[in-house]
């Protein structure tokens, strides 16, 4: 039993007991799991999912020419006044910077001009990197609600809050929406909405380190609440046998050294798990620590065959 919706790159199908829409957004696999025998219901509510992920990449992702994001990061010095969403964002933003002394930063998106993870062995110059430095740091910009003014050569990045937020966000509008159980997971990062009736909890796989092995490294019941994973399965470069995370410190413009290889959070929302396990992954060797003192479920593997786990 299925239906296809090609005109919108939606597809609805009968999964585990339960039905299973798809669709592509923000270069993710997207599914919306739902606890139901309904598939024109579960059709809908996968629509209005893909909706509005595809109206948040629309808006937010700085490969959309003439959206919020590209406007700012065109600006050339100049104020851009800015909606509420996106100041929310920004606000949010401040929020994780101030809370991670300057390590989470959404200026710090233009060391991609210099760092290259595409698992080669390429590693910048001490230069290119100090150059390139001159244009991160959210001290550099003036942010005063809702006019963001930066310099020349800096940009704003929402990639590292924007899955999460989208998420969420998509949360919301199923809670609205329906009475049944759903489970929406834009690649890695979830949320279930309720219990499902037909089985104790929603099964989801932690992502393997290797990224070309096929099966997780392990199964995670979750009943409702967030999931998300930081880490470099796919993402790396190695460079005389020492491998370089794609987790960069925007204050040094390096990788986090002793960095995780992947942590894993679950928390009562996708955005406050993403934000735990992003601060995790940039506080290094102090990681497992960070997170304990959080009080929330997470899973931190070293990539030394031994998963360490955190009890809340």
């Amino acid at each position: 039993m299925s239906r296809v919706r090609p005109d919108r790159g939606i597809r609805v199908d009968a999964g585990d007991r339960c039905l299973k829409g798809q669709f592509s957004a923000m270069a993710s696999p997207c599914e919306v799991l739902v606890d139901s025998d309904d598939i024109v219901a579960a059709e809908h509510l996968t629509s209005l999912v893909a909706d509005e992920a595809w109206r948040i990449e629309d808006k937010f992702s700085r490969y959309s020419p003439g959206n919020i994001i590209d406007r700012i990061n065109t600006a050339d010095g100049e104020g851009v006044p800015v909606d509420d969403e996106t100041a929310q964002l920004i606000d949010f933003s401040v929020t994780l910077n101030d809370l991670s002394d300057r390590k989470f930063d959404i200026t710090s998106g233009v060391l991609r001009r210099v760092w290259h993870f595409d698992g080669s062995s390429k590693v910048p110059t001490r230069e290119a990197v100090i150059d390139v430095m001159k244009h991160v740091g959210w001290h550099r910009v003036n942010w005063k609600s809702p006019i963001l003014t930066m310099t020349p050569g800096m940009e704003i990045d929402f990639g590292g809050i924007g899955k999460e937020y989208a998420v969420d966000r998509c949360a919301g509008l199923l809670r609205n929406s329906t009475d049944a159980a759903c489970l929406i997971n834009f690649g890695g990062d979830l949320v279930a909405t309720a219990k499902p009736t037909r089985r104790d909890a929603w099964k989801v796989g932690i992502e393997a380190l290797n990224a070309q092995k096929r099966e997780s490294d392990r199964l995670v019941n979750l009943i409702t609440g967030g999931l998300a994973t930081s880490g470099d399965a796919r993402r790396f470069l190695v460079h005389n046998g020492i491998r370089f995370s794609h987790i960069l410190d925007p204050t040094t413009g390096w990788p986090v050294p002793d960095a995780p290889r992947s942590i894993t959070v679950a928390a009562d929302s996708c955005t406050q798990a993403g934000m735990l396990s992003t601060l995790g992954m940039l506080k290094g060797a102090q990681a497992e620590a960070f997170l304990d003192a959080q009080g929330v479920q997470f899973w931190c593997n070293r990539g030394d065959d031994a998963t360490l786990f955190g009890q809340p």
